[in-house]
């Protein structure tokens, strides 16, 4: 399954536009901005993003690509466990 990863237009203060941008280089990831992600709260106080809708947050926005890596590549293992 390819990953959707969402970004807040409201968070990019973080650094979270280049976050998106690396990501968007990758054919096999939907990578989506919107206005808003109604997590107003988290989107002040930190960088983050959703993963197939499940919030990813970090202190930098270096360890925010981090983290959405490491939880793409868990998605990837589940996959293809359901596959065998």
């Amino acid at each position: 399954m390819r990953p959707i990863i969402e970004f807040c237009t409201n968070n990019m203060h973080f650094g979270t536009d280049e976050v998106m941008d690396n990501l968007e280089e990758n054919p096999d990831y939907d990578v989506i901005e919107y206005g808003c992600l109604s997590n107003c709260g988290q989107c002040a106080m930190m960088p983050f993003a959703m993963v197939n809708g499940e919030i990813i947050d970090a202190d930098t926005a270096d360890g925010l690509y981090e983290a959405i890596m490491a939880k793409i590549k868990e998605l990837e293992a589940w996959d293809s466990l359901e596959l065998d």
